[in-house]
């Protein structure tokens, strides 16, 4: 097998964290591979905030509900960012409708998740391991408020990433069959005998891995995250809106 599926294989994510920070060289060359990573029409509608001040990311814990970011090497926020590039236009109807549109925001939100996966894929490579985390979404317009984001950007992901002191299970994904279809989608049965399969193989990894056992399959977890409070996150299409997008 080749390095770099080798790389991709043994994915895992990483929350423990030795004290040492990422040297400005190391954080140089992630943010290269971030932007050597495909971007859409070639307008590379993202940028990456490093988050390095103790007080932000003391708020950032706050936010995600994971202290544990604090501790990390290195803190990255992917923002989708259109701002740039309305500095760089000439302000006519036209471009000021497609820079607020679902378009451009779709756009700048892909640019910003391919490059946090090449962050992720070049760390990796390097001996390094994160997390990446959705959950500064918990509260989006205090994360804008805590970094300055101007009109026509938006945070999407953090990226906790640094030096690991875990080596923690790989998790099982689902059978390829479950999420490879060809030439149209194809729905779950009920009694689809490969996803019951999958729930016993996500029981017993749960049962038996090192740390943080518990009593559940793949169909629980999806459950009860699909019955977290909406309000958690009601505020995502608002600060949107606030953010200049959607508006047009």
């Amino acid at each position: 097998m080749n390095p770099t599926l080798t790389t991709l294989f043994n994915h895992r994510s990483i929350r423990q964290f030795t004290p040492e920070k990422l040297t400005t060289d190391e954080v140089a060359t992630l943010i290269t591979a971030a932007q050597h990573a495909a971007t859409s029409t070639f307008s590379q509608q993202y940028s990456v905030i490093s988050v390095t001040d103790p007080a932000k990311l003391a708020v950032l814990g706050d936010i995600t509900g994971h202290h544990w970011l604090e501790q990390a090497g290195h803190y990255f926020v992917m923002v989708a960012d259109q701002y740039r590039n309305q500095q760089l236009v000439p302000p006519t109807a036209t471009t000021t409708t497609n820079l607020h549109s679902l378009d451009k925001l779709l756009a700048g939100v892909f640019d910003a998740a391919i490059a946090t996966e090449a962050i992720v894929t070049a760390g990796e490579s390097l001996n390094l391991g994160s997390t990446i985390m959705g959950s500064i979404l918990n509260d989006a317009a205090r994360v804008i408020d805590l970094l300055d984001l101007p009109k026509l950007t938006f945070p999407v992901l953090g990226l906790a990433i640094g030096h690991p002191t875990e080596h923690p299970e790989q998790k099982p994904r689902l059978p390829q069959d479950l999420m490879h279809f060809t030439n149209g989608y194809q729905a779950l049965t009920a009694d689809n005998a490969r996803l019951a399969a999958y729930d016993q193989v996500i029981h017993d990894y749960y049962q038996q891995r090192g740390t943080h056992q518990r009593d559940e399959t793949f169909s629980h977890h999806i459950v009860s995250e699909m019955s977290r409070d909406p309000q958690q996150r009601a505020g995502i299409l608002q600060a949107l809106q606030q953010q200049g997008f959607l508006t047009k």
